[in-house]
């Protein structure tokens, strides 16, 4: 099972230098899990750039994979994440819900770095 950080999710949709990379777990939709919050991010960062029809189409992608709302038991474990990892927010509910999953996470934001079960890649200059 495969979790996508919003950071990767945008680099994808962008086509910079990692997208390949990350073109590998988005496009297994079976295997791919899709928190909640990474739609929230995704959506406004899109909407603010581009524009609604393509941030819903971006989100249509998305939505191809197993969304995974925040409730509150999963709420509790990204609250200890974020202060057993200082991870911010949104950060901390990625993990949680790639520890509750199961699944390996993907990303290019430090945040991740040296967490365990993480894929993390440098951002691209490209």
């Amino acid at each position: 099972m495969n979790v996508v950080d919003s950071s990767a999710w945008l680099s994808y949709f962008a086509g910079d230098g990692n997208a390949g990379t990350f073109a590998v777990p988005i496009e297994n939709i079976a295997e791919l899990i899709v928190p909640s919050i990474t739609i929230t991010e995704v959506f406004k960062f899109v909407l603010r750039q581009r524009g609604e029809d393509l941030a819903l189409e971006v989100i249509a992608h998305m939505e191809q994979g197993k969304v995974v709302a925040l409730d509150n038991a999963l709420a509790i474990d990204a609250a200890k994440c974020a202060i057993d990892y200082k991870l911010p927010l949104a950060d901390s509910i990625i993990y949680a819900t790639g520890q509750k999953m199961n699944a390996q996470i993907w990303t290019q934001d430090a945040d991740f770095k040296s967490l365990k079960g993480v894929n993390y890649y440098p951002k691209s200059s490209q």
